[in-house]
């Protein structure tokens, strides 16, 4: 009897320990979802954490970016329009030249015969000119008596004209001549730089008259220009004569000033018919300041300041989001009851806004904006200089956040 009671009381002692501890597990889990529920609730109550600064009054100025590289605002090609060996080359790349300076010299050898052969047949043809005028002279006093026929006549009268035809020919191939004999030697059309040299002394230069053979290249480095490319949305923004500022990979932290002098008419296209297709336009700007360590082909990077607008209000260009109409607008009473209209169009036309902060809510502002540049927006209409308007986070800018939410302003120190 004695061990039956003790084993009954052992049983009752485990059930009653099992007990207690799922107690203890149920008051804790009421615990624990009571402190959710709080925090929950102690979230809602405080609302949504945002970031909110003043708004700003200032200027805000415009921009257009575009990277190219530099080059001479004139350079000339050296090239030769006859061919022949180079048996002269008076100047390497670098040198500074002047202009009439003699830079190449070809063999002139076989034009210095051609001109001796233009001089001869010249000779030939201007005793035949010379032969047949006296023919015809004496042609004319024999016709006065009637001792010549007309036949003969005008027979004598044609071997001088072609006689003087022949005189004429000969000048003018001994004209050619001279003028080949004369582009053996090419000189500096001005005052420049060698920037480029493509042919060494005892090379043959390919004389052509529609395609270039260039031996130099002489550049006038004291004008440089920033030959940029500039996206086809943004060139619409360039006018002549805008500001710019100009950047060089090899002189960094330096900005050089320039202005637009040229925009291009004709677009260049890349990728045409395929996905990566880029439409582009050229825009030459003439540097104000250059250095003389500038080289042509170096890289540059533009900021072309197109627009400016000074005194206006300006807010973060994160501030600014877009609401459907629709949303913003005061929704009818109930007591008007809903109106079966069909679908509101307004629900997909889309506002810019800005959420200003007023009473720990955010109001929704649809705004006019203006220009822009890299950090805010000009804003034409819809707040005022004293309104402070939220700035972030972005997700709930973009959509977490409603019209008349209640909001937190989170400190960004």
């Amino acid at each position: 009897r004695l061990s039956l009671v003790g084993s009954e009381m052992c049983i009752r002692d485990r059930l009653s320990g099992v007990v207690m501890k799922k107690i203890l597990i149920f008051v804790l889990l009421i615990v624990v979802i009571g402190a959710l529920v709080a925090i929950a609730l102690s979230k809602k109550e405080r609302g949504i954490e945002v970031t909110a600064e003043k708004v700003e009054r200032g200027f805000v100025q415009q921009k257009v970016t575009g990277s190219g590289q530099i080059q001479p605002a004139v350079d000339v090609n050296v090239s030769a329009q006859v061919a022949g060996k180079i048996v002269e080359l008076n100047a390497k790349e670098g040198d500074r030249v002047k202009k009439g300076e003699l830079l190449v010299a070809l063999d002139p050898r076989q034009y210095k015969a051609a001109v001796e052969r233009s001089k001869s047949s010249l000779l030939s043809a201007k005793a035949n000119e010379k032969k047949a005028k006296s023919d015809l002279s004496r042609a004319k006093d024999m016709q006065a008596k009637r001792l010549i026929s007309d036949a003969d006549f005008e027979g004598i009268e044609a071997q001088y004209e072609s006689a003087k035809s022949m005189r004429m020919q000969a000048e003018a191939t001994l004209e050619e001549a001279n003028d080949a004999l004369d582009k053996t030697k090419l000189y500096s059309t001005m005052d420049g730089i060698v920037t480029k040299l493509n042919k060494e002394l005892g090379e043959m230069a390919i004389g052509a008259q529609f395609q270039e053979d260039v031996i130099m290249i002489v550049s006038d480095l004291s004008v440089m220009e920033a030959l940029i490319e500039v996206d086809e949305n943004d060139v619409i923004n360039v006018s002549l004569g805008d500001t710019c500022e100009i950047e060089l990979d090899a002189f960094p932290d330096t900005l050089f000033k320039g202005r637009v002098t040229e925009i291009a008419n004709s677009a260049v296209t890349r990728g045409l018919g395929t996905q990566e297709q880029v439409t582009n336009f050229e825009i030459t700007i003439t540097l104000e300041n250059p250095d003389n360590r500038f080289r042509p082909g170096m890289s540059t990077t533009v900021d072309i300041f197109t627009n400016r607008l000074d005194d206006v209000i300006k807010v973060p260009i994160q501030s600014v989001t877009v609401r459907e109409k629709a949303s913003l607008e005061k929704k009818e009473s109930i007591e008007e009851g809903p109106k079966d209209e069909g679908p509101d169009p307004r629900e997909s036309e889309m506002q810019e806004v800005v959420f200003v902060v007023e009473e720990n809510r955010a109001i929704a502002k649809p705004v006019k904006l203006g220009i822009s540049d890299d950090t805010h927006y000009a804003i034409l209409s819809g707040i005022n200089e004293e309104a402070e308007v939220i700035t972030g986070p972005f997700k709930v800018l973009n959509k977490t956040l409603k019209n008349e939410s209640l909001i937190t302003i989170k400190s960004t120190k």
